[in-house]
């Protein structure tokens, strides 16, 4: 057992024996990247809320079902992460829009020395929606691993114990994700620069 695996074990140990500050270092460590992960694969703050409820009720209360011959703890929390969030778009049979309301809630913070012109901010702002919509649109299989390993920043042993596949899947599945995406980032940026040139025009 590796140093990694021995510590994973010991502190699902003591959550299982009622420890309140293991559970909680756990939730501290890893509440961000479920919420992250659910929010950017629904594209919905409230299923994203709901999903990361779930996964750390179901830590609390089922410590026993983590194993650590089977992967680190972060992989098993994210996996269940996955699992409760497949369940919920099944139920629901679709995907929610990603309205304002969840944008900038969980992504990298604006740098403190952004441009202050309003067009600029604009600009930016639409790009950032393109892009998540974009991530929202492809399918469930794409999306899922373009989160864990570009906006996740996960390596692909993680991402393949995450979604219970070999490495060389995450590898082709994340090379088609990206082909996806760029394709529909083109038709957008196709879309909005005709907009952006008449937002130029000076008036008469």
């Amino acid at each position: 057992m590796t140093d990694s695996q021995a510590q994973d074990t010991e502190i699902m140990e003591a959550v299982r024996a009622g420890d309140e500050s293991a559970f909680l270092s756990i939730y501290r460590r890893l509440q961000a990247p479920v919420f992250r992960f659910a929010l950017h694969v629904s594209g919905s703050k409230p299923v994203a809320e709901d999903v990361t409820q779930e996964v750390f009720l179901n830590l609390m209360h089922r410590p026993g079902r983590f194993d650590a011959r089977k992967g680190t703890l972060a992989s098993y929390v994210m996996g269940t992460a996955r699992n409760c969030l497949l369940g919920r778009l099944r139920k629901e049979r679709g995907m929610v829009p990603l309205g304002s309301a969840a944008e900038g809630s969980c992504g990298r913070p604006e740098p403190a020395d952004a441009a202050p012109d309003p067009l600029s901010g604009v600009v930016r702002t639409e790009t950032v929606r393109w892009v998540r919509q974009a991530v929202v649109s492809l399918p469930l299989r794409y999306r899922e691993v373009l989160v864990l390993c570009d906006l996740d920043e996960r390596s692909y042993q993680e991402a393949s114990e995450i979604l219970g596949c070999a490495t060389g899947t995450v590898r082709s599945r994340l090379h088609r994700a990206r082909e996806l995406l760029v394709q529909k980032l083109r038709v957008a940026k196709t879309q909005t620069e005709p907009a952006r040139a008449g937002s130029r025009r000076c008036p008469a």
